[in-house]
């Protein structure tokens, strides 16, 4: 017997979730609509395949739904899916809102941390747009910490990023010692290796109908797109350095792009004293994905600390 799976749907706050308004994005960005091409079915998309053309799109859509001015990274970093991206912080949203009487707690007393923020500083800049936390984002590629930078001065955002200096450190040399979060949030690189990435970049582009191509067309450097071990690795690393930041983060958290890791990380977080830990399943783009969150502190000191907000 055979199943329909149904499209992913994306958090009901996510201004994406009834797709492209293309006429609000070409008259907020008109340089989008040479890029805007007829589907079979007669609606309006634009072709994927083409890195210039889903660049232009995530400026429009930064400018039309998020209030960003400004908005470029250079081809070979990371362009990342905007929908996909910022349904993740209305999840965290929700997350800090089960701790908070089910109430969303918003403004810059709402400290979040992003680990590997890339050139890109899109859950910064969605994040802030949306709830108006700050953000304070890391990175271990001096080029893309100064062009997140010139994004946040350009967009006169109050936006803290930081070079980690160790690239095999997450925290340490990110989080002092006065410094408190909220949250903190990574999408870790999930490939293994570099031959690993280019497979995945290959299947992508035979489900866009097209030749595979040496361009990636949501681009990608090698930190953005792989490291030794994968996302199991990755996020083991982060679980390991989260004991020593226990009492300075409310929770921990972490995309899972394969459901296969969840039992190897499962089995890691429980080797440390962790109060709680949850699995939270969320739509990201085409695929259903989910991220990892897990606290130290019970749930009646985490209601105390979100009380604070107020």
């Amino acid at each position: 017997m055979t199943k329909n799976t149904p499209r992913a749907k994306l958090h009901p706050r996510n201004q994406h979730n009834n797709g492209y308004d293309f006429n609000l994005l070409t008259a907020a960005l008109p340089a989008l609509s040479p890029y805007i091409v007829n589907t079979p079915a007669g609606t309006k998309s634009i072709d994927f395949a083409n890195n210039k053309a889903v660049k232009t799109l995530n400026q429009a859509l930064l400018k039309a739904h998020y209030n960003i001015e400004f908005w470029d990274i250079p081809e070979h970093n990371l362009c990342p899916p905007i929908p996909g991206r910022v349904d993740y912080i209305h999840h965290l949203a929700d997350l800090l809102s089960e701790d908070n009487k089910q109430t969303i707690p918003q403004g810059k007393q709402v400290k979040v941390l992003d680990i590997g923020t890339g050139a890109n500083l899109v859950y910064p800049l969605t994040g802030t747009s949306e709830y108006n936390w700050h953000f304070t984002g890391s990175d271990i590629d001096p080029i893309s910490v100064k062009i997140a930078k010139q994004i946040a001065q350009f967009n006169a955002l109050k936006i803290t990023v930081k070079l980690q200096k160790k690239p095999a450190n997450i925290f340490k040399g990110v989080i002092n010692q006065k410094d408190l979060y909220h949250l903190t949030l990574c999408n870790p690189p999930f490939h293994a290796s570099e031959q690993e990435a280019k497979k995945g970049s290959e299947r992508k582009w035979k489900n866009l109908g097209k030749a595979p191509s040496k361009t990636l067309n949501f681009g990608g450097n090698n930190n953005e797109l792989w490291c030794e071990g994968g996302e199991v690795q990755f996020i083991t690393t982060i679980i390991a350095e989260s004991e020593e930041f226990a009492q300075q983060v409310l929770w921990f958290t972490s995309l899972v792009s394969k459901k296969d890791s969840l039992s190897a990380l499962e089995a890691k977080l429980k080797t440390y004293p962790i109060a709680e830990y949850k699995i939270i399943d969320m739509a990201q783009g085409q695929k259903v994905s989910r991220f990892l969150a897990w606290s130290y502190f019970d749930k009646e000191t985490r209601e105390q600390i979100c009380n604070e907000l107020d």
